[in-house]
């Protein structure tokens, strides 16, 4: 079945669809020997020979994605030396062996993706990319506006400020509140961290989010592979990150992101101190052995070792004559 080039090469995990296009265009594919250039190129992958850098594309192991909704008292790892229940136990029928991006706590609930793809899942827990998750929490008590700019502005934990978030109120009654919280970091206990920072506790804690991947109505206890649109969703936020931070100013296809002007003005800068009345310029007199540029009455200037003549437009140094030139009695 002919399918186009780079769609056979994201399918492989190696690149997003665009940066694809992009290895395409830049004349690093070739088919059966032969460079190609052109989008939307038809290979067979039965037949056809394709290469990346001069590297089969065959020989590169197909990357596994899924999301799995775990569920409450379950590891959010593979074992367990206290043999409690893990994610592990709810991966029936998956045959490639697959490992958590990240962690949830053991008594919080919700998604996660899982995958075998280890540079990918690297840099979405790297904290310079600053890949979003969202939950949704259930606290106790109602949190004011003065406790909700404060988680939004950066609360101080034991290891330091957070980050800014971002916090949307869902709905509450006398007794809880339901928030959706949506942090760029992933330090241990975050989120009931910060809501212990401003005076509340976390009841109940979700993920509901994770970059582009959504729960949805995912049963607990249940997982789906991702589509291909979503997979190349994830890597082509992967690969923006990583161009923000490794080449500021450029987007993920190398060009020049447009310059936007700052919202808010620079703040004036601080007024130069006044003279203290020290020094040479303070009492108007010329420092020792310094020029001078004061301006006679023929408008003529004079120097430290100079005397104008007014009536010539003239200044004699005191000094020898020039050759050809007569000195003055």
């Amino acid at each position: 079945m002919n399918v186009r080039l780079q769609k056979l090469i994201a399918g492989t995990g190696i690149a997003s669809r665009r940066k694809a296009e992009e290895l395409i265009i830049a004349g690093r594919v070739t088919i059966n020997g032969q460079v190609v250039r052109e989008l939307g190129t038809k290979v067979d992958p039965e037949r056809d020979h394709v290469k990346v850098d001069g590297k089969h594309l065959r020989a590169a192991q197909p990357y596994v994605y899924l999301i799995l909704n775990k569920p409450k008292n379950v590891m959010s790892t593979l074992d367990d030396p206290e043999g409690r229940p893990t994610v592990k136990d709810y991966l029936h029928g998956v045959t490639v062996r697959v490992f958590p991006v990240g962690r949830l706590d053991f008594d919080s609930e919700g998604l996660m993706l899982l995958t075998n793809h280890g540079d990918l899942a690297q840099a979405l827990l790297h904290p310079r990319y600053h890949v979003p998750k969202t939950y949704l929490i259930k606290v106790k008590g109602v949190l004011d506006d003065a406790k909700i700019d404060a988680l939004e502005r950066g609360v101080k934990l034991e290891d330091g400020y957070t980050a800014p978030a971002k916090v949307v109120k869902v709905s509450k009654a006398e007794s809880n509140s339901w928030l959706e919280v949506t942090i760029h970091e992933g330090r241990k206990h975050q989120v009931k961290r910060m809501i212990e920072a401003v005076g509340s506790s976390v009841i109940k804690l979700t993920r509901i989010r994770m970059g582009p991947l959504l729960l949805g109505d995912l049963a607990p206890g249940a997982y789906r592979f991702l589509t291909d649109r979503e997979a190349n969703r994830l890597r082509e936020l992967v690969e923006d990150r990583i161009t923000r931070v490794e080449r500021p100013g450029l987007d993920a296809s190398g060009k020049p992101v447009p310059w936007t002007a700052p919202q808010q003005p620079a703040p004036p800068r601080p007024p130069k101190p006044a003279r203290t009345g020290r020094g040479p310029k303070a009492s108007g007199q010329p420092a020792p052995g310094r020029r001078t540029r004061t301006v006679g009455p023929a408008g003529l200037r004079s120097k430290r070792s100079g005397v104008t003549d007014a009536s010539r437009g003239r200044r004699t140094t005191g000094g020898r004559a020039r050759e050809g030139t007569r000195r003055r009695p």
